[in-house]
């Protein structure tokens, strides 16, 4: 049993075969899959989709590619959001200096807000780090994120980065990439990522895994990074998918 902690199977790639994707995975054993709704288009349809199928959950928040975008009614709707019993956690949320379609400002103000909410209500946060690992460090203990936790989403940072993450409270989420040839610094933090802070995930229909590299990811495609992530930790495939899984149900509260 495998858990795909960060999908996005409400994305227009899956609109003509939406349904067999989510059938394949289900097949290759994968029994909890945590969609992301990021912004005012995909929230409903996370939902949606978490409402249709029952091993499927969301999580709500605000994308820091989006933040100019977000108005205080946004945030009020996101807390409503949170009281939905499918709804796991806050996210995905956080700082992206790559695309830099939002001021940094807006972006930092943002992603503020929303772990205040989370440590209002009480619930974990998913991470987006696009080329600001320090700063995104610097906010979560400002904020006192350590409060409630989360996940670092498709983790790509330094074992130093990732060091100060776990002292925070957090679980290391790694996808597509760790399972690429060259991919040497997420394989040796992988290796150093206690088995009980450890998760997997796709971030589909992104970031394929080898062999599939370049092709529409889905969430089937999990097992390929639990095989690779088995692997370096030295253990079977089921202990690795039994101990991540473990993992998805205690930081998100699924019963």
């Amino acid at each position: 049993m495998l858990t795909d902690t960060h999908a996005h199977l409400n994305a227009s790639q899956f609109d003509e075969d939406r349904h067999e994707v989510i059938e394949r995975a289900k097949q290759a054993g994968i029994s909890r899959i945590i969609n992301i709704g990021f912004n005012r288009e995909t929230i409903p349809s996370s939902i949606a989709l978490a409402e249709q199928y029952d091993f499927i959950y969301s999580t709500v928040g605000w994308h820091p590619v989006d933040a100019k975008d977000m108005t205080p009614e946004d945030l009020e709707w996101i807390e409503q959001l949170c009281s939905h019993p499918k709804v796991v956690a806050i996210g995905e949320i956080g700082l992206d200096y790559y695309w830099d379609t939002s001021p940094k400002d807006v972006q930092n103000l943002v992603f503020r807000q929303q772990i205040r909410l989370a440590r209002k209500l009480g619930m974990p946060i998913a991470i987006h780090n696009r080329d600001a690992h320090q700063d995104i460090l610097q906010v979560l203990r400002e904020e006192k994120a350590a409060d409630v936790g989360g996940v670092m989403h498709c983790f790509s940072g330094s074992w130093e980065t990732a060091k100060q993450c776990l002292d925070m409270n957090f679980y290391i989420s790694f996808g597509g990439p760790v399972t690429f040839k060259n991919a040497k610094q997420p394989k040796e933090v992988l290796e150093k990522v206690p088995f009980d802070r450890l998760l997997i995930e796709t971030d589909a229909p992104y970031l394929t895994p080898h062999p599939f590299r370049g092709k529409r990811n889905e969430s089937s495609y999990v097992k390929l990074v639990a095989e690779t992530a088995a692997q370096i930790k030295g253990v079977s495939l089921e202990e690795l998918g039994r101990l991540t899984t473990q993992n998805a149900i205690t930081l998100f509260g699924i019963k």
